[in-house]
């Protein structure tokens, strides 16, 4: 590989990364969904098309809805000023 090529394949892939991983929150998935009564959550990872724009970050779930059914969908959390949001 071309050296003057390889920091900058090396510098999209952190990106790229980073972007994968910085879009989804746990934690606040797992108390959003908590909260609405959901059990058995499962975090499946970034849903990029479930969430709205002003959400910052957007998490994949499957879980069980508080009827006993199970569900899939996404929790979307602003960064600063808006809750989450359940989506299913």
């Amino acid at each position: 590989m071309d050296e003057t090529k390889s920091p900058t394949l090396r510098a999209w892939w952190v990106l790229l990364v980073t972007l994968a991983l910085g879009c989804t929150d746990e934690s606040s998935t797992r108390h959003a969904l908590a909260s609405e009564g959901f059990t058995d959550v499962e975090i499946t990872g970034f849903d990029l098309w479930a969430c709205g724009d002003d959400d910052f970050s957007c998490t994949g779930f499957t879980a069980t809805n508080p009827q006993g059914r199970p569900v899939a969908g996404a929790v979307g959390c602003g960064l600063i000023m808006k809750n989450c949001t359940v989506r299913w």
